[in-house]
C-alpha cells in the first residue's frame, strides 16, 4: 500500500430533510442544538460511525479492513484477537514487558482494524492493547443556518400486549411521538494527517476508501428516523507536504456558502437554496483544492 505523504484537509456539505440527524439522548432524542445560536449540530461520533457502516458493507470482512467498534462488540475480546494471532499471553491491564511484542500487538490492531488505523482507539482497558493516534479526525458538523425541530405524533395500528388490547376494547392504536428537522444543511470539517498516517499505517488506499465513504455512506442508512439523508460537497485541500503548507482555517474560510438570490427571506428547504464557492485566489502557494462530489 501507498504512504501518505501529503497532508490533506476537508470541507464536507450533507443535508436532512425532514429527518433527525443526530437524537440528543439527554433531550428525548431531538435533534442535537447549539442553544445559543439554535443551529442544529451532528457529532464527530455519529459521522464516524456512518462511516464504519459504509466500510464493514463495502469490504464485507475484506483481511484488513475490520471494524474494531462495531454494534455489539467486546472491546477486550477485539484487543485479545491480537494476542492470540501474535501467541502473547495477555497481562491484565498492561501491555507485555518486552518493548517489541508490545509494539507488535498495537500494529496488529492498526493492520487489522480499518478504524484503528484511520481514527486510533484508546485501547488500555483490561486487555491491553495500547494506545493509537489516529490521522483523521472530524469537527462536530454544524448547520449553516439555524434549524427548527418539529415533534410529529404517529400512531401504530397495533399494540404490545393483550392487556392493551383489551384495555383499548380491541381498537389496537399506540400513540408515538418522532422528531424532525424540516431542512437543513450541515458543515463538516475533517484533517488528515500525513506524519500520523506513519505510525498507524493509514495509506493511500484508506484514504481514498474514506472518501468513497464520505460521499456513499447515507445512501445506506436511509431510515424513518433520519428521513432524506444526502452528501452533497466534499471539497478536499492538498498539501505538497507532509506538514502543510497553510494553517487548516485560512482553507476552510476560502469555501463560502451563501443563500441564492431571491430566497434570503424565506426558510431554505433544499440545497438548491444554497450557493457554495471556493475562492480559487485565498489559496496559499503549496495547496491544491480538489472537489471530489
Amino acid at each position: 500500500m501507498t504512504a501518505l505523504t501529503h497532508r490533506y484537509e476537508f470541507v464536507y456539505l450533507f443535508e436532512v430533510t425532514n429527518g433527525n440527524p443526530n437524537g440528543d439522548p439527554d433531550a428525548g432524542n431531538m435533534p442535537r442544538l447549539d442553544p445559543e445560536t439554535n443551529c442544529g449540530l451532528v457529532t464527530d461520533v455519529a459521522l464516524k460511525r456512518k462511516i464504519r457502516n459504509f466500510v464493514t458493507l463495502h469490504k464485507d470482512g475484506a483481511s484488513g479492513f475490520a471494524i474494531y467498534v462495531q454494534e455489539k462488540a467486546v472491546l477486550n475480546n477485539q484487543h485479545k484477537r491480537a494476542y492470540d494471532a501474535l501467541e502473547i499471553k495477555p497481562e491484565d491491564k498492561k501491555l507485555p514487558k518486552d518493548e517489541a511484542k508490545a509494539r507488535a500487538i498495537t500494529a496488529w490492531m492498526c493492520a487489522n482494524f480499518y478504524d484503528v488505523r484511520t481514527f486510533g482507539a484508546v485501547m488500555t482497558t483490561g486487555v491491553n492493547a495500547g494506545q493509537v493516534r489516529g490521522p483523521v479526525q472530524l469537527a462536530f458538523a454544524t448547520s449553516v443556518e439555524p434549524v427548527l425541530p418539529l415533534e410529529i405524533s404517529i400512531t401504530r395500528m397495533a399494540v404490545t400486549t393483550e392487556k392493551e388490547s383489551e384495555a383499548q376494547s380491541g381498537d389496537n392504536r399506540t400513540m408515538g411521538r418522532k422528531h424532525i428537522v424540516p431542512y437543513g444543511l450541515y458543515r463538516a470539517h475533517g484533517f488528515v494527517s500525513a506524519k500520523l498516517a506513519e505510525r498507524t499505517g493509514f495509506s493511500d488506499n484508506d484514504l481514498q476508501l474514506l472518501w468513497n465513504a464520505l460521499i456513499n455512506m447515507f445512501e445506506h442508512d436511509h431510515s424513518a428516523a433520519r428521513g432524506e439523508m444526502s452528501a452533497r460537497k466534499l471539497i478536499v485541500f492538498e498539501h505538497e507536504n507532509a506538514m502543510g503548507n497553510a494553517p487548516a482555517h485560512t482553507l476552510f474560510d476560502a469555501v463560502k456558502v451563501e443563500r441564492t438570490q431571491g430566497t434570503e427571506d424565506r426558510p431554505a428547504r433544499s440545497f438548491a437554496d444554497y450557493l457554495v464557492s471556493v475562492d480559487a485566489e485565498a489559496m496559499p502557494s503549496g495547496v491544491s483544492v480538489q472537489q471530489l462530489l
